[in-house]
């Protein structure tokens, strides 16, 4: 079990850590999600800056993991990516993102990858959250 966890920490990690260059070089893909995002909830600012408060917590989410805190790192990415599906269903970005090429021209989209990717965190996160609540109620009997 010890390797299971371990593995879903690194994954979440991974997938977290590697999204930090679109959220913190205003990539088109980021600025389109967020911007669209901003403009829909009639807060604009969240176009301009959410991309650098999502990153900062998934950055922080992914060092918790390995920490004696990574029931917070698990937290944190289940809020985050249950914030990340709500957008993706209930909003107007949708499930498929654009895909852009390297001048920033829309050249078709991901097939629904970053909502998998999404959902796939949301999982890895919540089972380890499960694990840990599990192992604390083990070792109070």
């Amino acid at each position: 079990m010890k390797y299971l966890k371990t593995g879903l920490c690194i994954f979440i990690a991974f997938v977290f850590i590697q999204s930090l260059f679109f959220k913190f070089s205003g990539s088109p893909e980021t600025e389109f999600i967020l911007g669209t995002l901003g403009e829909w909830s009639g807060q604009a600012w969240f176009g301009k800056y959410g991309a650098y408060m999502v990153g900062i917590v998934e950055l922080i989410a992914s060092i918790l993991l390995f920490t004696r805190f990574h029931a917070l790192g698990a937290f944190l990415a289940v809020g985050t990516m249950t914030g990340a599906i709500f957008f993706h269903l209930f909003t107007p970005i949708g499930v498929a993102q654009p895909a852009f090429n390297e001048v920033g021209e829309v050249v078709g989209n991901d097939g629904g990858t970053l909502f998998v990717m999404a959902c796939l965190v949301w999982l890895a996160a919540a089972f380890l959250l499960y694990q840990t609540r599990k192992g604390d109620r083990e070792e109070v009997d």
